[in-house]
């Protein structure tokens, strides 16, 4: 047993290095992969080790600029392309993400630390956008008809909005790209991507595979950079430039919302979350359960749409917790590509720190620590996964994202007063509302100030639904119909009737 443990974690290794060999080092301009113009690069690191995987280039704020040359010159041909064309380009590029959804899962893994049953998760969910939007790309509509006047003829159309900007986080590095990158060629744009510096890796292997799919040079340029605010600014100031979209932090959303403001740039910011997770009297406990576990800890907890406060009835809150901190405690811990791990390293130490921090707080306010609780003293950035109960209201883990696998529960007694612990946030990505009662759910529904919500469910996200928030959790919506529009202008035309 151990010769062939061994063995397989020696495939695993020679595999590892073979992948990583294959994803471009460069910057992608103009259908080139090329060097910084500084000639710097920088580490990507492996999380579960420390050590880096892979060096790459460093884009200037000058890359940064050539990336948008590139982009610019290439619109006008771009959007003249067939939408039937830009379509099958995207679903050649779904086909080889799918034929090589190992090395794609495998790469995810090793630049971010997810266990690998999530990577392959991402790999099915990710590129489901591509396929989505391959088929969105030829349904672009506008109308036509008289007007009520009855002297012309009303024609509304859609066009692109031209050069886009993509600015990627680094927890899902597939299905982010393909999210922003999906909609954006299927409308007609061209596109300059910064991918998080953390997880860069993935989007560039994803580019060298749309470039595969016959993607026209200049279409996608992709500028990695350690310094991504020095790389933005100029991009973000240059008026060829017609659109911005980020996920990311709230607090950089807002900076990039002013730099935006002077371009009068079309916007999208997918930011914080603060995800209430609420558990009545009457829900199927072993259910709600099952989604809480899915809703906090997929991901190790660093996902946008991760519940964040479980608002538990109190009759039901004691039996709720006890389950959770048993399945909590048996949960396996360890890097990524070791079998049966659930919970991987958190991206960085700065995160381990952050939320040691909070939840050290919670308990000394007087939270009680069913599971968990401590930073792991091995290689890597490991946080144990945590539950913590009667977390008291002044606790800075309730106000805050907590981005990692931390589950905090808080008791309820009324229908009111879940509904105010839940809205007692300035964030709105997503709620989580668990009842057996249809007219408390659809009440649930329309109370809860967020842009999405999982009535009975533990995970929403689908490429065919529209995926955004209210309040400081964004703008926009990613995903369904709703998101090719993101990239399109609206013009009418009037003709009249003697023409």
């Amino acid at each position: 047993m151990t010769t062939m443990k061994a063995e397989k974690t020696a495939a695993m290794q020679a595999a590892a290095v073979d992948l990583l060999d294959s994803v471009p080092a460069g910057l992608l301009i103009a259908g080139e992969w090329v060097s910084s113009s500084s000639g710097a690069t920088f580490a990507v690191d492996d999380p579960s080790s420390g050590e880096a995987i892979k060096h790459i280039a460093d884009a200037t704020p000058d890359d940064g600029i050539r990336a948008l040359d590139a982009a610019a010159g290439a619109q006008d041909v771009w959007a003249s392309v067939a939408p039937r064309e830009r379509g099958e380009i995207l679903r050649r590029a779904f086909d080889m993400v799918q034929e090589r959804k190992d090395e794609f899962a495998l790469l995810m893994t090793l630049e971010m630390g997810k266990p690998l049953a999530d990577s392959y998760a991402e790999v099915t969910y990710g590129g489901e956008f591509l396929r989505w939007f391959s088929e969105e790309a030829v349904r672009i509509s506008g109308r036509y008809g008289r007007n009520p006047e009855g002297t012309g003829t009303l024609v509304v159309s859609q066009r692109p909005v031209g050069p886009c900007f993509l600015v990627t986080p680094w927890n899902f590095p597939l299905a982010m790209a393909t999210r922003k990158i999906g909609p954006a060629l299927a409308a007609g744009c061209t596109v300059v991507v910064k991918p998080a510096s953390a997880t860069p890796l993935t989007t560039m292997y994803l580019a060298a595979r749309l470039l595969e799919a016959g993607l026209p040079a200049g279409v996608l340029n992709v500028v990695a950079s350690s310094h991504s605010g020095a790389l933005s600014a100029p991009i973000l100031a240059d008026p060829r430039l017609r659109k911005i979209s980020f996920t990311g932090s709230t607090e950089v959303g807002r900076v990039l919302l002013r730099q935006a403001a002077d371009g009068i740039l079309r916007t999208s910011m997918e930011l914080g979350g603060n995800a209430p997770f609420v558990v009545f009297e009457d829900a199927d406990l072993d259910r709600a359960v099952e989604g809480a576990m899915a809703a906090k800890f997929r991901n190790s907890g660093q996902a946008c749409t991760a519940a964040n406060r479980f608002i538990v009835q109190h009759s039901v809150a004691g039996a709720f917790a006890e389950q959770i901190a048993a399945r909590v405690r048996a949960m396996k811990v360890g890097r990524g590509t070791e079998k049966d791990v659930a919970i991987g390293p958190l991206i960085n130490q700065d995160a381990v720190d952050r939320i040691d921090s909070v939840v050290r707080d919670a308990v000394n306010k007087g939270a009680a620590l069913l599971a968990g609780g401590h930073k792991i003293a091995r290689p890597g950035t490991f946080y144990e996964p945590t539950v913590l109960s009667a977390v008291p209201a002044d606790a800075d883990i309730l106000r805050t994202e907590i981005f990692g696998p931390v589950l905090t529960i808080v008791e309820f007694d009324s229908e009111d007063e879940a509904v105010r612990l839940a809205n007692g946030t300035e964030f709105g990505l997503v709620s989580y509302v668990y009842t057996r009662d249809l007219a408390r759910g659809q009440r649930m529904i329309d109370r809860l100030d967020t842009g999405m919500t999982g009535l009975n469910e533990g995970v929403v996200s689908n490429a065919a639904a529209p995926f955004g928030g209210v309040k400081h959790s964004g703008l926009g919506r990613e995903g369904g119909a709703e998101g090719i529009h993101e990239y399109l202008s609206t013009k009418y035309t009037l003709i009249p009737a003697e023409a």
